[in-house]
């Protein structure tokens, strides 16, 4: 069934019948490209690093889901600290769009690992095996080349992504022994290494287009004075080839020096210091042309910023007709640093840092204690009726990397406690939820309530006071 043909552009990467686009984007070596390379080089060591550092004896980073923990440069947090988990994640959010208010993309195009690893590893061996265009090689061979070392690539990648979810010393396992020994996990690297290989190989810049949703939130989280990368249609339009050292912008040209400078023979006014050439456009990794605006597909990357540069630099014009800038200097008007969003997201930001800081510092305890009622009725007479029973259960999360043993008792005399299991016995970075009976006087509750202090200790400096009411009934109980 044929595709009908569109005069529209719906994707940078889409031809107009339907077909996909395939960018080889040229290399534009300038002032940002050379700021790119060492913190690109940079993430990457610290990308591949993280999960591979010990920092008290655990990774530096490691997301281990199975066994329920995230252990963050020396301190493990459990499935059960929630609070920790939702206040680091909304910290990160709110820093992304605060970034993104005042900086614009400058994740995507600086340190997002799709852009460094595509960007600095494989596309630079693509331009070494391949050339610019592929098609001037007549050979295959380059492209067999290049899909081995891509495939290698993609499974050292592999491993380090898994490194992040699964302990090194687990990991390393896999590799020295048999995949028949342990068919799940080989069967688990090998999906992730296709994957992989197949988002910087044949996917490639369609994750960003595509997949990441970060392009289309651009509407909400950028501002017209926000940061991007554009071109100042003021000084460059209306555009046209030109003489290297050509006459300047608003100098009086003959005729003849016009045809000269201007193929068409066009008769217009002089024209802007945009020469035309697509340079721009041909270094865009993700195929737009920068001179059409504020786009979804740009990721802040600066190719076309070192591209139209060198050209300037050529032509005798200065450089910066592409440049960092806002949608507000393009339409002449001046950047105004403080706004609201500018205001608001910071102040979002120091309430969820704070928050997070005191719940990490809560976190940092050897053990944490959590008493709560016991299932079905509140209370239980005992004795005929001159006692009174509550239960309750005790749960205790070990933060140590040892077993401990945790004893529970009743600071109030006169007041027993009575445990199937005490002390309670719970492995390192586990938790137990132990099962106890508070017995008390009925004369000693007032209006059905009575407080007592529980006392949870592992015998190793360890010890937390719990306040706790007991219910009883209403009122005391009379004699017969």
């Amino acid at each position: 069934m044929p595709v009908p043909e569109t005069k529209e552009r719906v994707l940078s990467t889409l031809n107009a019948d339907g077909s996909r686009r395939k960018l080889r984007p040229r290399l534009a070596r300038g002032a940002f490209h050379w700021k790119r390379l060492p913190l690109g080089w940079g993430l990457i060591a610290l990308f591949v690093a993280c999960p591979l550092l010990q920092v008290g004896g655990k990774p530096a980073i490691l997301l281990d889901l199975g066994r329920r923990q995230f252990s963050f440069f020396g301190r493990t947090m459990l499935a059960t600290d929630t609070v920790v988990l939702m206040l680091l994640l909304v910290t990160l959010v709110v820093a992304v769009f605060l970034a993104t208010a005042l900086f614009g993309r400058v994740w995507c195009g600086w340190a997002c690992p799709q852009t460094v690893y595509m960007e600095l590893v494989y596309r630079p061996l693509e331009r070494l095996l391949e050339g610019t265009r592929a098609a001037k090689r007549g050979s295959v061979l380059p492209a067999i080349t290049k899909h081995a070392l891509f495939l290698a690539l993609s499974f050292a990648l592999a491993h380090v992504f898994l490194a992040y979810f699964v302990p090194w010393s687990e990991l390393s396992g896999w590799l020295t022994r048999s995949p028949l020994e342990h068919p799940g996990a080989f069967l688990t690297m090998l999906a992730t290494a296709a994957l992989v290989h197949f988002d910087f190989a044949l996917f490639r810049e369609q994750t960003c287009l595509l997949a990441c949703p970060y392009g289309r939130l651009q509407a909400v989280l950028l501002d017209r004075q926000s940061w991007i990368i554009g071109y100042d249609a003021r000084r460059g339009e209306p555009r046209g080839k030109r003489r290297a050292g050509g006459s300047a912008l608003g100098a009086p040209r003959t005729r003849a020096e016009a045809s000269l400078e201007d193929p068409r023979g066009d008769r217009a006014e002089e024209r802007g210091h945009c020469i035309d050439c697509g340079l721009c456009a041909r270094v865009c990794p993700t195929g737009i042309d920068i001179r059409d605006g504020l786009q979804m597909e740009c990721v802040g990357c600066t190719q076309c910023i070192d591209a139209c540069d060198s050209v300037m630099r050529k032509v005798g014009h200065p450089p910066r007709l592409i440049r960092y800038t806002s949608q507000d200097e393009l339409a002449g008007k001046p950047r105004r640093l403080l706004r609201p969003r500018v205001v608001v997201y910071p102040l979002i930001l120091i309430a969820a840092v704070t928050g997070f800081g005191i719940a990490l510092g809560r976190s940092a305890r050897s053990a944490e204690v959590t008493v709560l009622r016991g299932i079905g009725s509140p209370y239980a007479l005992l004795a005929g009726g001159a006692e009174v029973s509550n239960q309750l259960r005790v749960k205790i999360v070990n933060r140590t990397s040892a077993r401990r043993r945790y004893r529970i008792a009743i600071a109030e005399a006169g007041v027993r406690l009575v445990a199937p299991e005490n002390p309670v016995s719970i492995r390192g970075e586990r938790s137990a939820t132990a099962t106890a009976f508070v017995i008390a006087p009925r004369a000693r509750f007032v209006q059905g309530r009575l407080a007592v202090t529980l006392r949870v200790s592992d015998g190793e400096g360890f010890e937390q006071v719990i306040p706790y009411g007991l219910l009883g009934p209403a009122g005391t109980r009379r004699a017969p």
